[in-house]
């Protein structure tokens, strides 16, 4: 997994990491409330417009394989990052181990998503911080057809520099391609060495259509 526009950029698009099938087999488990634990209405909490459910577990077998999939590699970058933050953190190599970590903090909640936009759809610049332990890079994978399904509905990073204007990152995505972000801050190479940048990020207006995507999240909530 090359991560080089992680630190270059702030995100990474890692193209077509699932296949058509398997993005139709994802969304259809919006349909199915037994494998979710909670649904929030963006709008009734100020973040937005649209719907995400989190999954509850046990995940189901492809949302599972994911995350476990995705994790070692993104576990060494998050300890790269720790390192030049002087933070330190050590994310364990397996992510089971991990959370057992977030377990022992009360963070054993699956935080792992599905989000589904309609025309008109938003979703507001955040951070996806739920406790103490918070794992520093999260993914998101579109899995509807940019033009065919949905228009509109961009995926957008903002970097808010310290003594400086923010900075926004827009990542093009077709079905399939997923995005590996912050979640939180990251370090960047200044004159005076490495400092840290805070990061949100967000979904532009939907225009027509309807758009859903999948959010790995690799620390659990309380």
């Amino acid at each position: 997994m090359d991560l080089t526009d992680l630190d270059r950029h702030g995100a990474v698009r890692l193209p077509a990491l699932l296949s058509p099938d398997q993005c139709a087999a994802l969304i259809a488990l919006w349909e199915d409330p037994a494998v979710f634990r909670k649904e929030v209405v963006m709008a009734r909490h100020g973040f937005g417009s649209g719907r995400y459910r989190y999954f509850a577990y046990p995940l189901p077998d492809p949302v599972a394989m994911l995350r476990a999939r995705l994790y070692p590699a993104l576990a060494r970058h998050a300890n790269d990052w720790a390192e030049r933050l002087g933070t330190g953190d050590i994310y364990p190599a397996r992510h089971a181990d991990y959370l057992t970590h977030c377990a022992l903090a009360g963070q054993d909640k699956a935080t792992p998503l599905m989000l589904r936009y309609e025309a008109g759809d938003w979703n507001a610049l955040h951070q996806d911080v739920y406790g103490p332990h918070i794992f520093p890079l999260q993914v998101a994978i579109l899995l509807s057809r940019p033009e065919q399904d949905f228009s509109g509905g961009a995926f957008v990073l903002t970097e808010q520099r310290p003594r400086m204007q923010s900075r926004a990152e827009v990542v093009p995505l077709m079905q399939g391609d997923a995005v590996v972000f912050p979640v939180r801050d990251r370090p960047v190479m200044g004159a005076r060495g490495v400092y840290r940048v805070q990061m949100r990020h967000g979904v532009s207006r939907l225009l027509s259509g309807v758009r859903h995507a999948l959010g790995i999240i690799f620390h659990d909530a309380p």
